[in-house]
Order: structure tokens, then C-alpha cells, then sequence
């Protein structure tokens, strides 16, 4: 272990410092930088599916219900944006996740069941396009792993 190693290693008075020498503060901002980066990309994903079934609902069924899917998946973004804020407050700020989420994912299926226009089907699976973003993401990391 080199002198400056040391010298980090054996002083306990900075917190930022861990037994290795390593900065934990910067350990940290990478992790947060990948969180970030992962939070965009689900995002991204998400609203790229969106396009791509929006078409196809659109012309097997009809313009009502593919609007109808448009605007479910829309509050999937949502959601998934106020899960990533929530997540990122885990520990720092909170203790415990909290029921926001939810209580939007109920108006959702609310609004879908009493608004004539709208039908609760296509709305809620337009919803879990988030769900089907993370499972892309999920078989793309796992692809790029094995080559």
C-alpha cells in the first residue's frame, strides 16, 4: 500500500474515506450518476414502446382505443417517475416509500370508468407499458452481459 493509501486508510477523522482508501463520496455520485442514467433510460424506453404499439392499436382497433392506450401509458411514465423520486429519497430522506403512487394509479382507473369515452382495458395496460420497458431493459442487460 503506497504512503498516501495509508495515510487515508488509517485516518478515521474523514468519514468520506473507507478502509481501502477509496472516496466513498465518489463511489456514491457514480452510483447515483448510474441510477440517473438507468431512470432516463426506462423513461426512454417506455415512451418508445408507447409509439411503437400506439400504431398498431390504432389500426387493428381504433383511434378511441389506442388514445385511450396513449393516455395510460402516459400516467406509467408518470408513475414511474414518482417511483424514481422515491426511490432516490429511500434512505436519505425517508424511511419507507409512500402511497402517492397509488392513489394516482386509482384516479387513473377511476377517471377510465366513469368518463364515458374511455375504456378501462386499453388504459390500463397502456399503465404497465412501464412494466414491459423494464423487462426490455432487463433482457438487454442480461444480453450484453453474456457476449
Amino acid at each position: 500500500m503506497s504512503q498516501s493509501n495509508q495515510s487515508l486508510a488509517n485516518n478515521p477523522a474523514d468519514p468520506t474515506t473507507n478502509v481501502d482508501g477509496i472516496d466513498s463520496s465518489t463511489t456514491e455520485n457514480n452510483s447515483m450518476e448510474e441510477y440517473y442514467q438507468l431512470q432516463k433510460t426506462l423513461r426512454i424506453v417506455t415512451l418508445c414502446l408507447m409509439v411503437i404499439i400506439f400504431f398498431p392499436v390504432w389500426i387493428f382497433y381504433s383511434l378511441n382505443t389506442a388514445l385511450n392506450y396513449v393516455l395510460g401509458a402516459s400516467v406509467g411514465v408518470v408513475y414511474l417517475r414518482m417511483l424514481g423520486t422515491d426511490v432516490e429519497k429511500l434512505g436519505k430522506e425517508k424511511s419507507s416509500l409512500g402511497s402517492r403512487r397509488l392513489g394516482l394509479f386509482a384516479l387513473m382507473i377511476i377517471v377510465a370508468t366513469q368518463w364515458q369515452q374511455l375504456n378501462v382495458l386499453p388504459v390500463f395496460l397502456g399503465f404497465l407499458t412501464y412494466k414491459a420497458a423494464i423487462v426490455v431493459y432487463t433482457i438487454q442487460s442480461f444480453t450484453s452481459i453474456r457476449e
